[in-house]
């Protein structure tokens, strides 16, 4: 990766961090795919000692930010030299022309990548969190259990539904270049953040997922799915114990929550 542009000089290119908490994918998977799917090598505090304690630091209330960065809110934040950059969306766009995970020679090629990424991040990540925290992300998912039934059944009768529709139209698009991914025929970020928002709620909802594969609706979704998967580096790393398992985070398994039989 080239470095980013800043005051100091330096020989070698920096060293490039993914900072989040440790024991679960979370909103930081969607990074970590993007350098496994480049082949970049990068730390990552999730693996570190006193992660925890890294993270804090960078979010506590003390954290003013430094000459070049204001302090990031919340987690998954990107260390690259004297740059400090929060917010998925944000880290993506800035990675993605470094990775080669938008096309070269589009100039508005990464904006719609990007907007592809935020709506599955809309849709799939934000949406499915808010399926078992409804009321309030302070609360216990038992105190606001009988909201979270409610909204788990809108969930998957209807928003789910649409987001899954809505790609598999993308990828039926012209600008899909042939359907086999989501913009200019090529791996981009936004099919690795779809992969991995497809993956969290298979782990979440597997009872309606697997009602809906084996309807054969949106075979271009799952094809694409199958073959992000598939991808020789994603797949070593899916293998790999730098992959981290699902537990309490965005995509959890309330079987309650899911299609009964």
């Amino acid at each position: 990766m080239s470095e980013p542009s800043s005051k100091r000089q330096k020989t070698e290119p920096p060293e490039i961090t993914l900072v989040y908490w440790p024991g679960m994918p979370g909103r930081g998977e969607h990074v970590r795919l993007a350098f496994e799917a480049a082949g970049v090598e990068y730390g990552d505090t999730a693996l570190q000692k006193d992660c925890v304690d890294k993270v804090l630091a960078h979010i506590s209330d003390k954290n003013i930010g430094d000459d070049f960065s204001p302090p990031p809110f919340a987690p998954p934040i990107l260390r690259h030299g004297d740059l400090t950059i929060s917010q998925v969306p944000n880290i993506l766009l800035y990675l993605g022309p470094k990775l080669g995970l938008v096309p070269e020679n589009d100039p508005n090629g990464v904006y719609y990548v990007n907007g592809l990424a935020l709506t599955a991040l809309d849709g799939l990540s934000n949406e499915a969190h808010d399926v078992h925290h409804p009321v309030a992300t302070t609360l216990y998912y038992e105190d606001q259990k009988d909201e979270a039934l409610r909204k788990a059944e809108d969930y998957r009768n209807n928003r789910l539904p649409k987001f899954l529709g809505y790609f598999e139209r993308v990828l039926s698009s012209e600008p899909s270049k042939g359907g086999e991914y989501l913009y200019a025929g090529q791996l981009t970020y936004a099919d690795l953040v779809l992969f991995q928002c497809l993956d969290g709620v298979t782990f979440a909802f597997p009872n309606y997922i697997k009602k809906v594969r084996d309807s054969d609706k949106y075979p271009k979704v799952w094809a694409l799915y199958e073959r992000v998967k598939g991808h020789e580096r994603i797949k070593n790393y899916l293998a790999s114990e730098r992959r981290q398992e699902y537990s309490l985070c965005i995509w959890r398994n309330y079987p309650e929550l899911d299609e009964q039989p």
